[in-house]
């Protein structure tokens, strides 16, 4: 998945965020506009994935997360939520030998409990078997909201008898999915929707945001360095005064 990355091909950025997360956005318009069912749109974006996978490689962002199912898209048409899950269970099936072998570190973020068996334990599979790789450490959010997240993290931190005076940033950090790793520096939102759309909403409180009309399946490494660049011209200030 992550071969044939052209090395050089970007020039040297000034500085790179040290997590990037993406609302991958757009897949059923994008299938709309060429009059193809919507999973054909989806197809068509889990295929985009190689191109930003190699470009987070490439590029030296070490934490990647993609928004990939929410937990409100249950809502959609039962055979288009088949069709995602089945787009899941091939892609683990196909690609994860090549993703150990360049050093992707395989994550899931969200909950498990609704999906099969079967798919469960590929995923489980597919974690276990990337854990120590350290290239790329790329979260998949599926079946994920920042809403239950943070309601997560609350009953465990309940359930470990932490007494509230001792409950800091820290401490809720900790019992978040991404506990452990950075917040992230930029999150990216393809389609042109501005807004967040309960994604990492605790985590993203100081993310730069990066909205571009082009929609996920035309989302390349092109525009990847792109919404970089941009990242590293802001001025982040955390709620202070830039001295210049």
């Amino acid at each position: 998945m992550i071969s044939g990355v052209v090395q050089g091909k970007y020039p040297p950025l000034p500085k790179t965020p040290a997590h990037v997360g993406i609302i991958m956005d757009g897949n059923g318009r994008w299938a709309r506009a060429r009059g193809k069912p919507r999973l054909a749109g989806h197809r068509a974006g889990v295929e985009n994935l190689r191109r930003i996978l190699r470009a987070a490689v490439e590029l030296g962002v070490p934490v990647l997360t993609l928004y990939a199912f929410s937990t409100e898209n249950w809502r959609r048409p039962e055979t288009e939520v088949q069709g995602l899950l089945r787009l899941l269970s091939e892609s683990l099936v196909k690609e994860v030998d090549e993703l150990h072998n360049n050093g992707v570190q395989l994550r899931h973020i969200g909950d498990l409990a609704p999906l099969s068996i079967d798919l469960q334990e590929k995923i489980h599979n597919a974690i276990a078997l990337t854990r120590n790789n350290n290239r790329l450490i790329a979260n998949i959010a599926f079946n994920y909201g920042g809403r239950a997240e943070l309601i997560r993290a609350v009953q465990e931190i309940v359930r470990s008898g932490i007494p509230a005076e001792e409950i800091d940033v820290a401490v809720i950090n900790a019992h978040l999915y991404t506990g452990g790793l950075p917040d992230p520096d930029l999150i990216i939102r393809t389609s042109g929707e501005f807004r967040v759309s309960n994604f990492l909403i605790w985590q993203g409180a100081y993310a730069e945001y990066y909205v571009t009309p082009v929609l996920w399946p035309d989302f390349d490494q092109d525009e990847f360095y792109r919404a970089l660049q941009v990242f590293a011209g802001r001025n982040r200030r955390y709620g202070g005064i830039h001295e210049d």
